[in-house]
């Protein structure tokens, strides 16, 4: 067990060395979700009324650009792996004395940290938005974020042991992504979309950490409370509840990319 965990360590270092070692990396991946949020929240301020949210826009764009933020370092470990293996480098780190499931841990782990401490640089724009500085409220998204970057970097991971090819891998990223943010409540009121995207938005991941986001700001910002979220036959489900679909999502998820990732090549 001291082997595994040290091999857990040492994938999560890495990758919080590689963090260190790419500013300029992190600068242009957080850039992207600050522009979506000034230009297209400022934008989109002034054809949607303060009354039909309850709060500003950009107040309640805020979750879904913190699930962006978090999503786009999820991606890279699924795209790190497949390099990993066409480079030969996957193949050396298998020679470790520790268990294939192990190292898709450790790689899981340490994508999830990466995230979680690219969404909570984000936060530091929250006060700009209209989102009080409150060092609880700070601490409960950050947690929210942690576990929805835990299951999006899972899902990932599955996706990347079941490919092969990095272009392939980011082809269909490309066609899932984008519609499951757009489906996540995180752009557009859930309750103002097409009756027959209730379904996918129920099996949307993205939709679950969007909601948990909002729901905890809506403790301190009371008008994100009128937001309708997810709902399941006419009625919103639990916070905890919601928190526990993402963790079941993510941990099924992570089985199953072990499994296939233990197979003998």
């Amino acid at each position: 067990m001291r082997h595994e965990l040290r091999a857990v360590h040492a994938l999560v270092h890495r990758d919080l060395l590689r963090l260190r070692a790419q500013p300029t990396h992190t600068a242009l991946m957080l850039l992207q979700p600050v522009l979506y949020l000034f230009l297209l929240g400022g934008g989109l301020a002034a054809l949607i009324p303060h009354s039909a949210l309850g709060v500003g826009y950009r107040t309640y764009l805020f979750p879904g650009i913190l699930i962006m933020t978090v999503q786009a370092p999820a991606i890279v470990v699924g795209i790190r792996l497949i390099t990993d293996r066409q480079s030969g480098y996957l193949r050396e780190l298998l020679m470790a004395p520790v268990s294939r499931p192990t190292l898709l841990l450790g790689s899981c782990a340490g994508g999830t940290l990466v995230s979680t401490i690219q969404g909570a640089v984000l936060l530091g724009l929250g006060g700009a938005v209209g989102v009080p500085y409150d060092p609880l409220l700070a601490a409960l998204l950050i947690a929210c974020m942690m576990l929805a970057s835990f299951t999006i970097t899972a899902l990932t991971l599955l996706l990347a042991v079941s490919l092969s090819r990095p272009e392939t891998f980011q082809m269909l990223l490309g066609l899932v992504m984008m519609p499951l943010l757009f489906l996540s409540g995180g752009f557009f009121p859930l309750e103002n979309m097409p009756g027959w995207t209730r379904a996918l938005t129920a099996a949307n991941p993205l939709a679950y950490g969007v909601d948990l986001l909002r729901r905890s700001i809506a403790l301190r910002v009371p008008g994100q409370a009128d937001v309708v979220g997810i709902e399941w036959s006419g009625r919103q489900p639990s916070p905890f509840l919601e928190g526990a679909v993402l963790l079941v999502a993510g941990v099924t998820a992570l089985l199953w990319a072990a499994r296939r990732f233990s197979r003998v090549e």
